[in-house]
């Protein structure tokens, strides 16, 4: 089922009746989206739904059983995680996955690790700063010292850093205090609004449908609607599954 209509641009991401599994267990059957350039997409639905095993799939953490996946015109299906930044895809995975015994500044370093051009770098760097201050202040911190939301913004600091075309997130706004996740997602549209594509995974449907330019909703493993970000967050059905309304 779909709603509204999407406005037109240049295909970034394309992903193409993807079938995924654990062993035995049957994650994903058909999955298909894309995301455009200069596009926020977000991903929804309930625990268990396969959102993350999507995201997983993407990023080359799994490895679909069948369907295809590009990114900007390239086959990547398959590709390991490694093989994907070279060609634009960063991923902020659940569970933030910094690099705790680390400062932040190394952390960072981190980001751009398969990057040579050093000044560009600095510049990065100092683009992270700009829209995470509170970094900056923590610069020479072990990130495990950091707070929850102080880590979250490391770990978009940290995908950003090697210049992605398409940044792939997972819960950012998981296990935090709700001031800081509308901080987080006013910096996520700073980072679209420089020309960065996201495609998000967020269990706070409100706050990903207000955020997104179009979404899709996954029930047990499949698509089941999709639709304009402020069509869905209209929507009745929407609101009685996903928002407690």
């Amino acid at each position: 089922m779909s709603t509204g209509t999407r406005q037109a641009r240049e295909p970034l991401l394309n992903v193409d009746n993807i079938h995924v599994a654990y062993g035995a267990i049957t994650a994903l059957t058909g999955v298909s989206l894309s995301v455009g350039k200069g596009e926020i997409v977000a991903l929804i639905g309930a625990n268990g739904a396969g959102k993350t095993s999507t995201l997983r799939a993407i990023s080359g953490m799994l490895k679909p059983k069948q369907g295809a996946i590009t990114l900007a015109g390239k086959a990547i299906t398959g590709k390991k995680s490694h093989e994907l930044v070279p060609l634009g895809m960063a991923h902020a995975p659940e569970g933030r996955g910094i690099f705790l015994n680390l400062t932040v500044d190394e952390n960072l370093s981190l980001g751009a690790y398969l990057r040579r051009d050093t000044s560009g770098i600095e510049q990065d760097r100092q683009q992270a700063f700009d829209l995470f201050p509170r970094l900056l202040e923590r610069r020479q911190q072990r990130a495990g010292t950091l707070s929850g939301g102080e880590q979250q913004m490391l770990a978009v600091g940290r995908a950003l850093m090697s210049r992605p075309s398409l940044l792939l997130l997972d819960e950012p706004s998981l296990g935090l205090a709700p001031q800081v996740i509308e901080k987080i997602f006013a910096i996520l549209r700073m980072v679209n609004e420089r020309g960065v594509s996201i495609l998000l995974v967020e269990q706070n449907a409100h706050l990903a449908l207000g955020l997104c330019h179009y979404a899709y909703v996954l029930e047990t493993g499949a698509v089941v609607m999709e639709g304009l970000g402020r069509d869905l967050l209209a929507s009745e059905e929407i609101r009685k599954a996903y928002l407690g309304e």
